[in-house]
Formats: structure tokens, C-alpha cells, sequence
């Protein structure tokens, strides 16, 4: 039994908004995403704040996610969408 299917690993990397870094805490990833830091997250990101005719911009924090795809691909010597060949 020759393998024909040879699926890749992907890692697909997303941020949250950025958000005030007191709030940030129970900021959920998107649905099948993991969260891979802690606490308030990263504080690297600035949000802003629209008063009047000013905007405001202050430090904040987001949280990194993480999901892991699996991306169908045939192995070397086989194509097509069953990976027949040879």
C-alpha cells in the first residue's frame, strides 16, 4: 500500500483588537482558535478613543491565537483530487 496522501500542517497565526489592557483578560480568540498567551496578552498595539473633534491613542494590550489546519496534498509522484498516479 503506497501512500498517496500527504496532508501539510499549518499553523495559522491571528491577534485580537486591541483593546484597554484592564479589559483585555477574558478577551476570547475566534472560534477554533487557541490562545497562546496569558493574563492581559501582549501590551504591543495602541487603540484610540474619538472625542469631539479629537482621537485620541493609548496603549493596549491583544491576545495571540493560534490554529492548526490541516491542508490536504498529495505526495511526491501523485495529483489529482483522489493523488492518483504513477
Amino acid at each position: 500500500q503506497v501512500k498517496k496522501q500527504c496532508d501539510q500542517k499549518l499553523l495559522i497565526r491571528m491577534k485580537t483588537k486591541c483593546v484597554p489592557c484592564s479589559l483585555n483578560l477574558d478577551t476570547p480568540c475566534p472560534a477554533g482558535y487557541t490562545k497562546i498567551t496569558n493574563g492581559t496578552g501582549t501590551p504591543d498595539c495602541r487603540y484610540y478613543l474619538e472625542i469631539k473633534t479629537h482621537t485620541l491613542s493609548f496603549p493596549g494590550c491583544r491576545h495571540r491565537c493560534v490554529k492548526e489546519f490541516e491542508q490536504p496534498e498529495c505526495c511526491q509522484g501523485h495529483w489529482g483530487p483522489d493523488c492518483m498516479g504513477e
